[in-house]
């Protein structure tokens, strides 16, 4: 068996005890039936915004929720670090690619404590799985050689030696038709801590753990060690809808 399905295995061996958590009761009365969270990530494979989330949720019964959400991240070499130009440019040195990953996900929400109308905090323990859709987009970068000449081009270290001559990061989305796909899959499991005044929405901030594998190793920084596989703590700040 090929390593990259090795690894993929024991990502899905690991989230499915997740899903037990749930057990099916009797359907009883509570305060709302669907639910529409919007949410914003930051996580410790990302930047200042790590990502965006959106939730939709639906009641089982009393005290357990399914869910479907989609989450955009943008994934980070840890070993990632930024410097300054002269000019006042900040870029990352040794970059060569993006890492955005899609992740549409189903999950569990079990309810462990009920929010008391309009006031309270209702904490939930919740899980969810699903595939990956990795695009890895090159990072360029403005470089010269020659004062008088400014040229802009995916990093590339047997080039791209001297830290003197880099001027900056390229434009925004350059390169972004050469991106590549990569495929893999994701779970995360996280605890959930809800506000608000009024049952019709929520605002609150959910903390988990995310685990994250492609089926090849996701090249971020030519000449430090890249990985397949991704973990990180994180914590999404969301509002939303419900009724």
């Amino acid at each position: 068996m090929a390593k990259e399905t090795k690894y993929l295995l024991t990502l899905l061996l690991w989230a499915c005890p997740l899903f037990l958590m749930a057990q099916s009761r009797e359907a009883g009365d509570y305060d709302y039936d669907k639910e529409i969270l919007f949410g914003v990530n930051k996580n410790t494979n990302g930047g200042l915004i790590g990502g965006l989330y959106l939730k939709i949720g639906s009641r089982i019964n009393e005290e357990n929720f399914q869910f479907f959400s989609l989450e955009l991240a943008n994934v980070k070499n840890p070993r990632e670090s930024r410097y300054t130009t002269g000019l006042g440019n900040s870029f990352i040195y040794g970059k060569s690619n993006y890492l955005y990953s899609i992740r549409p996900q189903y999950g569990r929400e079990l309810i462990l404590f009920k929010k008391a109308p309009q006031k309270g905090v209702q904490i939930s323990v919740l899980s969810a799985i699903g595939p990956t859709l990795g695009i890895i987009a090159p990072y360029y970068i403005e470089y010269s050689t020659v004062r008088t000449e400014v040229s802009r081009a995916q990093y590339d270290p047997e080039i791209h030696q001297t830290l003197n001559y880099f001027l900056g990061p390229g434009r925004l989305f350059e390169g972004i038709g050469e991106s590549e796909l990569a495929i893999g899959a994701n779970a995360k499991a996280a605890l959930s801590f809800e506000f608000g005044v009024f049952k019709s929405n929520v605002t609150g901030v959910e903390l988990g753990y995310q685990l994250e594998g492609f089926t090849k190793e996701i090249e971020l920084m030519p000449t430090v060690e890249n990985r397949q596989v991704f973990q990180s703590v994180y914590f999404t700040l969301f509002y939303g809808f419900r009724k």
